[in-house]
């Protein structure tokens, strides 16, 4: 991917994190399920670009102040509980040498369904993989709800200098 591309993701990721407000949207004739779900496609290729560049920051900000998150170290409520847990999960994903990929993506109004995986660069191993759910109620909403199933093959807590390449 160019440099323009990458940095025009962010640069949208950002925008549509500001977009999100105070108190969920409700889903009427204003707001649409159908509109949520093109800017939940408008959304995942930032998602995808904040996870590669190890943008935490914008991570989170894609996350309601009242997030539930279903996992197998969760489950957690709102920003703080799961924020250093997340934080080596990001660094595990983003090192250097790794690229990760998400073979099925899928969307149906406000959920947002993807399988992911990192394969390292050298050997092709896979170094971990997971399954998704995200319930994202567009850029006005953000998401409220993710659940998550993740398996890493080689570490489950990231080094130092692994964490200190995540942008918080």
């Amino acid at each position: 991917m160019s440099a323009y591309v990458a940095k025009k993701l962010i640069e949208d990721g950002e925008r549509y994190a500001a977009m999100k407000e105070t108190t969920l949207p409700a889903i009427n004739a204003s707001y649409t399920l159908g509109q949520i779900e093109q800017e939940n496609k408008d959304w995942w290729g930032t998602h995808c670009e904040a996870l590669r560049q190890g943008r935490g920051d914008l991570l989170t900000a894609e996350y309601r102040d009242d997030l539930v998150y279903l996992c197998q170290d969760g489950p957690y409520q709102g920003l703080e509980q799961q924020q250093e847990r997340e934080k080596h999960w990001w660094a595990l994903i983003a090192q250097p040498g790794v690229t990760m990929c998400w073979p099925i993506v899928m969307f149906h109004g406000e959920v947002t369904y993807f399988e992911w995986k990192c394969v390292d660069d050298e050997t092709n191993e896979t170094t971990a993989k997971g399954a998704v759910t995200w319930v994202r109620r567009g850029h006005r909403g953000a998401c409220y709800l993710k659940t998550e199933q993740l398996t890493f093959y080689r570490d489950v807590f990231a080094s130092g200098n692994l964490l200190d390449l995540i942008t918080t």
